[in-house]
């Protein structure tokens, strides 16, 4: 089991590439002798041999070359220039030239532009000291063995002549360094590949990450090895498959909830109005006061119950996309009259103190008017609950910026105590029909009171201390 997590492992795969980059370093020099001598010993058939071996003894290519000069003599100069040739042939990587008697250079194997066309006996002194033991290695021997027939060169650079020992102890230096560049270089592009291919896993897992699926759940990955990253894939799957029974499941959860607020709603309508019928048949009958009271009472929780069902019905369609809505071009300064003359008598009977500010001009927008109806009843509602304390109430319509309807109070705002505070169900109708209507709610509230502004969506407003 060691030894299996070890292979699948991003950490032992590396320290293997530094271990084999650490390993071939001392045999750096070797392998690059093998390399530069091998072709040379796997062509090596007997030409090639005798071609390099013929050069490296200098007393022997001394005593060729005195050995032609002897033979040429008396030589009309074609048979010099001939023989010359054939020598060339044989030796190609050396220089030739012979000059004749009376100092004219004559034929070069190849050309040098260097030399003299006439030899003075200044330069071939010269010469011939720079040519003893230097670079190239030089040859001279006169034609026919007198110095009154002329003289034959034959000239070869050293480097041809220096065994195959010598070419690498005088080269052992720059070997080295370069097979040791060779060895990092490739530790250097195997890494590099390494670390690439780790970035584009990488890179792959983010852009699944990042990109979900169209469910709105990133889709699953594939899992080529069992490293590290591998395994963080397979966990990352893992979760993806929680992730979509997660969201099976709250669909699930959510479709029941409304179906059960649905038949809720509509089973308790009908005890609803059996109890109600019945308290209005105690009105007429002879009651104490504690009575009457007590009919009071249970009329209003009556009441109460009737609107929270209604609320939830209507919440429970508004979330399924099923509440009907008809949208038209109307007048909100005179629905805002009609609505808000059916809740006077509510508020005069509570004790508030009604401001009514709307303006002369019409304002006009295309929305539900019975959804915007609505929308004003729960906040007028709201304020009856909440805002006894303050018996203040303003209904505001503007047309300033496409039309606006404000709603204010003095009870002890949204956060303050109060007896008859419920779950917020009514404001959450009102949120949700205003999102779909294309209109906005700002509410600020604190302890002097709450003021609510309903808007185009397009306006933006000054910031609020809560927001519906």
């Amino acid at each position: 089991m060691k030894f299996f997590k070890l292979k699948n492992s991003l950490l032992s795969k590396y320290l293997l590439i530094i271990l084999i980059a650490l390993v071939l370093l001392p045999f750096t020099f070797p392998i690059m002798m093998v390399l530069i001598y091998l072709p040379m010993t796997l062509s090596g058939n007997d030409a090639f041999i005798a071609e390099n071996e013929m050069y490296k003894d200098g007393l022997k290519l001394e005593r060729m070359w005195h050995a032609e000069a002897g033979k040429l003599k008396d030589a009309e100069d074609s048979e010099i220039d001939r023989r010359l040739r054939a020598l060339k042939e044989k030796y190609p990587k050396a220089a030739m030239f012979w000059v004749d008697e009376s100092g004219a250079t004559r034929l070069q194997l190849p050309a040098n532009p260097k030399l003299p066309k006439v030899w003075t006996p200044s330069y071939t002194v010269q010469f011939m000291k720079e040519g003893f033991n230097g670079n190239p290695f030089t040859i001279v021997a006169f034609i026919g063995g007198k110095q009154q027939g002329g003289f034959m060169v034959f000239q070869l650079p050293r480097t041809v002549m220096k065994p195959v020992g010598q070419d690498i102890q005088d080269n052992y230096n720059t070997i080295f360094i370069g097979g040791t560049f060779l060895v990092l270089g490739l530790f250097l592009f195997i890494s590099l590949l390494f670390f690439y291919r780790i970035r584009k896993r990488l890179v792959r897992l983010q852009t699944a990450m990042t990109e979900p699926s169209g469910s709105g759940i990133p889709g699953a990955v594939d899992v080529l090895n069992m490293d590290e990253i591998g395994r963080l894939e397979s966990a990352f799957n893992g979760m993806v498959e929680k992730l979509e029974s997660s969201r099976l499941r709250e669909a699930e959860e959510e479709a029941l909830r409304k179906e059960l607020i649905a038949k809720l709603s509509h089973d308790l309508r009908t005890p609803l109005t059996t109890i109600r019928s019945h308290a209005y048949s105690l009105r007429s009958e002879p009651l104490t006061e504690r009575g009457k009271e007590s009919i009071d009472l249970i009329d209003r929780k009556i009441v109460y119950l009737s609107q929270l069902i209604e609320n939830l019905f209507s919440y429970s369609l508004l979330s399924a996309g099923k509440y009907p809505y008809r949208p038209r071009s109307f007048d909100i300064v005179r629905m805002a009259r009609t609505s808000f003359a059916g809740w006077y008598p509510v508020f005069e009977q509570e004790g508030f103190t009604i401001e009514l500010d709307l303006p002369e001009e019409s304002v006009h927008w295309t929305v539900d008017p019975e959804w915007l109806e609505r929308v004003l009843d729960n906040y007028f509602q709201n304020a009856i609950r909440h805002a006894k304390a303050g018996r203040y109430v303003r209904l505001e319509v503007s047309a300033e910026l496409g039309g606006r309807i404000v709603i204010a109070d003095r009870g002890p705002g949204m956060g303050g105590d109060s007896n008859e505070k419920g779950a917020g169900l009514g404001l959450s109708i009102a949120s949700l029909m205003l999102k779909e209507m294309g209109l906005r709610s700002e509410v600020i509230s604190g302890e002097t009171g709450t003021t609510i502004t309903i808007m185009k969506v397009e306006r933006i407003g000054v910031k609020s201390l809560q927001t519906t």
